[in-house]
């Protein structure tokens, strides 16, 4: 069983623009679809589509919209009352696959939430395989709260994956390496805050076809604990690091309808590998994969395994010689 928190859920609304988005223009919008929504919940969704056990754990009131969503989705989920509407949030896509997020800061949670927060996720986490914490924090919630999760997980014998950004991601990599995780799943930005370094930098240099310098940094996190990362660059491809090697993936070439739920989607490709036992170029081409067919997916669509095609991905073992990335055997 997989096991994943939403600190701060969401009613995620998706509206299709005719055409470019401009700044104080009128736009035309499509048909508006409402999902349940938060990176975790999305992992939950892709996953449960894949028929593996999962459980949502959501700050949410029973009778909350989000809740009437997962229960119309099928996953199951256990709720932790909050008093209070869950966030909505609006993104706006464009017809060459651009995207615009307007999200809402959501509803505080106070110190005794946190905690039966908390005291929830570790019941409800044990004899769980992963445990995956991810996605922003409300207002009112520690910003330490994902590394006091992890020790609070540890004693479980569970493995933990964590996908966040900003102060919380800092706030982790602050405790390293005695929260580490077992897997971070960081963009070009969130590698870059993670190590203190300019993650444009890094993005733009994937772009150009050297990936030394993110090799470098997702190096320097498995050396501060971290057991695996996961570096995903949208079309420039993904990276897995781990004390085993590295490994390069170049995704297929898609047409991009919206990119909302593609690094969720990875992440939830790459927990269903592992859980399958497939060795680190299997997870990393299954990530790939579902991170490729969620951003073929319109709107919020998360992808089920037959809008996957794993064998579209090309993964390289690759090492580094005199500072430059080299390409070494095709696994």
């Amino acid at each position: 069983m997989i096991v994943t928190l939403t600190p701060n859920p969401s009613l995620d609304r998706t509206a299709p623009v005719e055409g470019r988005v401009t700044r104080g223009g009128v736009h035309r919008l499509g048909l508006i679809t409402t999902e349940p929504g938060g990176k975790g919940v999305n992992v939950a969704r892709a996953i449960h589509q894949a028929g593996i056990d999962v459980v949502a754990v959501v700050p949410a009131d029973p009778i909350d919209p989000l809740v009437t969503g997962l229960e119309r989705v099928g996953v199951p989920h256990v709720t932790v009352a909050i008093g209070a509407p869950v966030r909505a949030n609006l993104t706006l896509t464009e017809p060459d696959g651009m995207t615009s997020k307007f999200n809402e800061l959501g509803a505080e949670l106070s110190p005794d939430i946190v905690e039966r927060v908390t005291d929830t996720l570790v019941a409800t986490s044990r004899g769980a395989s992963w445990v995956v914490l991810s996605g922003s924090l409300p207002p009112g919630a520690p910003v330490d709260w994902y590394p006091r999760l992890v020790r609070a997980l540890r004693p479980l014998g569970v493995r933990v994956a964590v996908d966040t950004s900003d102060a919380p991601l800092q706030a982790l990599a602050a405790a390293l390496p005695q929260a580490a995780p077992d897997l971070i799943k960081p963009n070009s930005e969130e590698l870059g805050q993670l190590i203190g370094r300019d993650g444009r930098a890094l993005e733009d240099a994937a772009d150009r076809g050297d990936w030394a310098p993110v090799l470098a940094a997702a190096r320097e996190l498995t050396g501060r604990g971290v057991a695996a990362v996961l570096v995903t660059l949208g079309g420039a491809g993904a990276l897995l690091v781990t004390g085993a090697g590295a490994w390069l993936a170049t995704p297929p070439p898609i047409a991009v309808a919206s990119t909302v739920g593609a690094g969720d989607s990875a992440l939830a490709g790459y927990l269903l590998a592992e859980v399958e036992g497939l060795d680190e170029p299997g997870r990393l081409r299954r990530a790939v994969a579902y991170g490729s067919g969620a951003a073929a997916l319109p709107g919020s669509q998360l992808p089920t395994p037959d809008q996957t095609d794993p064998g579209a991905v090309a993964v390289t073992s690759i090492g580094d010689l005199a500072g430059h990335v080299t390409r070494a055997t095709t696994e």
